[in-house]
């Protein structure tokens, strides 16, 4: 229980972390943070009994950078959402394929590196989208940065939908 995951918010109700209860309960009774949501029990000991939170908020505020997010395989396919930029198809067995490819000086970055199942990524080859006789299904381009990205490929609990405003539509970032 104690290693359940806690939303943390910061003084302005964004978040900024996912925590454990251990963590939570020690930013609680330092006063460093305020309980939102709980809805998982209490935390008896002899002295003392606390209600296990669920969502907490920070009682100062936390200026955070957004920061641009790495490129790697695990956030390219993020952003394409595990769908193939080419033929559509979603699945998780996906490729890395460089738009312009590297040995025509093609660059390694986000404008250039798209989601692509086997079959069309061996069927382009080493040449461009044009020259293999393929369309992009959109043009790639950074993701931008977002407050809730933490979140994403996290279970969501209930307790926490009414801080995240993507929750409550159905649609991630």
């Amino acid at each position: 229980m104690l290693s359940s995951s806690v939303l943390v918010l910061n003084l302005n109700y964004e978040p900024i972390n996912v925590c454990n209860v251990r963590r939570a309960v020690v930013l609680l009774s330092k006063g460093k943070a305020e309980l939102l949501e709980d809805g998982r029990g209490e935390i008896r000991s002899t002295k003392l009994s606390m209600i296990i939170p669920s969502v907490i908020r920070l009682v100062y505020l936390v200026r955070r950078p957004f920061v641009q997010r790495k490129l790697s395989k695990k956030e390219v396919f993020l952003r394409d959402r595990y769908v193939c930029q080419y033929c559509g198809v979603q699945m998780k067995d996906l490729t890395l394929d460089h738009v312009k490819p590297r040995r025509q000086d093609g660059v390694h970055s986000w404008e250039n590196i798209v989601s692509a199942c086997g079959p069309c990524n061996r069927r382009k080859a080493g040449r461009t989208p044009e020259e293999a006789g393929m369309r992009l299904m959109r043009i790639p381009k950074a993701p931008y940065p977002s407050p809730y990205y933490l979140l994403h490929n996290r279970t969501i609990h209930d307790e926490w939908q009414k801080f995240i405003p993507w929750a409550q539509m159905g649609v991630p970032d």
